[in-house]
């Protein structure tokens, strides 16, 4: 299993291209079901997710192809993914592919919407919480589906097609929003969304749909409406910039007061984040290649922060922020109110001498501590990559073990580093 060794103390400087979001790219993948006719995605991400993804795509008889890199197409350039689902051969996704990843489970809306049935088993993913998958079930039986749990699988039906509803949901759910838009599509009518995810992914889908005949308004606000076609064509559509990525390395480059460009990245996808790190003390500035991230010289101010929906402060940017923190010039508090077991890294970042303290879902971070190098686990995608952060400015050397996690969300992660003058590397095979 491959480890990373960091070895602490240097600043960033240089430029980090941004990719293509991973959680843009999978529901755009998952799209491509829809319809008979191609899709072709470009800036995907190179990422284990996302051929993870593509084989199961495949068992439902998609016919998936990356295209080779183009003539003067620069070396970070994402994928382009050629997609064409012209016969759907199976309308189950088995336990042995979606338990590898949760965002699979959401190939039940189109299967259902354009099959009339689907048999999706219950998801897998990260541990940091229960996530469960009753809101996506209550979205699609309120477009008239008759749903049922058998022996681990969600099995999904309609006699006579999808039929236009209002669905509501109790709390922001990005995965039902996801879930919802799919099918409403090719519902039979008018489909309302109320208080429907407003993330900036969700917004990208519903281009995308837009552009393979889909009629949706409200994308981006809380409630969405969309009027139902009886099919769906083909599009070629960009994935937008990965606005975790472009938050993960904002804040590695305050970390380690350093001057970093995060090309192709876009402010307005990641305002609440920039925010709290201008008031963390770091230089936010955006120009035509991307946003430029600065702290050299000054102190990191304690700030506190509290995770919320788009457009609040990211859950996805927790972990790294908590690393952040515990270089701060005095206490942060730090709240979680999306996953409630999101603080498994607490204990990671501590083996580096980290003072962190939780109060329920209140992680309490004591700042100002030197951090010291230490042998690290990581236990989830966004968990991993705060103890890179954290080693990339402790004294001494870090070596973050199981870092299969990183490579789910995160391309090329040491060598955009090494450019940019860390000592960092990836040691491959078993100790």
């Amino acid at each position: 299993m491959d480890r990373i060794r960091i070895v602490g103390g240097r600043p960033l400087e240089g430029v980090i291209p941004i990719g293509g979001a991973k959680n843009a790219a999978l529901p755009l993948m998952i799209a491509s079901l829809l319809t008979r006719e191609t899709v072709t995605l470009h800036n995907v991400p190179r990422l284990s997710d996302v051929r993870s993804l593509m084989r199961i795509l495949g068992n439902h008889g998609v016919d998936a192809a990356i295209s080779g890199k183009r003539l003067g197409q620069a070396e970070d350039a994402g994928d382009t993914i050629t997609l064409s689902a012209r016969d759907i051969v199976d309308t189950t996704a088995p336990y042995e592919l979606v338990s590898k990843m949760r965002a699979s489970f959401w190939v039940v809306a189109p299967l259902l919407a354009r099959m009339g049935e689907a048999r999706v088993s219950l998801p897998g993913g990260c541990a940091i919480g229960t996530r469960p998958v009753d809101l996506l079930i209550m979205a699609l039986e309120k477009l008239g589906a008759e749903i049922e749990i058998e022996g681990g699988y969600v099995v999904a039906k309609t006699k006579n097609g999808l039929r236009g509803g209002e669905i509501v949901f109790p709390k922001v759910t990005v995965g039902g929003t996801h879930t919802a838009l799919m099918a409403a599509t090719l519902a039979d009518g008018t489909t309302v969304i109320d208080n429907a995810a407003q993330e900036p992914e969700v917004t990208d889908l519903a281009d995308c749909l837009i552009k393979m005949g889909a009629r949706i308004t409200g994308a981006g606000t809380s409630r969405i409406v969309v009027e139902g076609v009886s099919r769906l064509g083909g599009a070629h559509h960009t994935v937008l910039p990965d606005r975790i990525e472009t938050g993960t390395y904002a804040m590695a480059a305050a970390m380690t007061g350093g001057d970093v460009l995060l090309q192709g990245a876009r402010a307005d996808l990641l305002q609440s984040a920039f925010d709290v790190l201008a008031r963390v003390g770091v230089e936010i500035s955006e120009n035509r290649d991307g946003v430029r991230i600065r702290r050299n010289g000054g102190g990191i101010a304690p700030v506190d922060v509290t995770t919320e929906p788009f457009p609040g402060f990211p859950t996805d940017l927790q972990a790294q922020f908590m690393a952040l923190m515990t270089r701060a010039d005095g206490t942060s508090h730090i709240r979680e109110t999306i996953f409630e077991n999101r603080f498994m890294h607490v204990q990671e970042l501590a083996r580096l001498g980290a003072r962190i303290r939780l109060d329920g879902d209140t992680a309490v971070v004591e700042g100002a501590r030197a951090l010291k190098g230490a042998p690290v686990m990581a236990t989830d995608l966004r968990a991993s990559v705060s103890l890179v952060i954290g080693g990339l400015a402790a004294e001494g050397e870090t070596m973050v073990n199981r870092v299969y996690h990183l490579d789910r969300g995160f391309e090329a992660l040491e060598k955009k580093l090494v450019r940019c003058g860390a000592e960092i590397e990836r040691i491959s095979g078993e100790r």
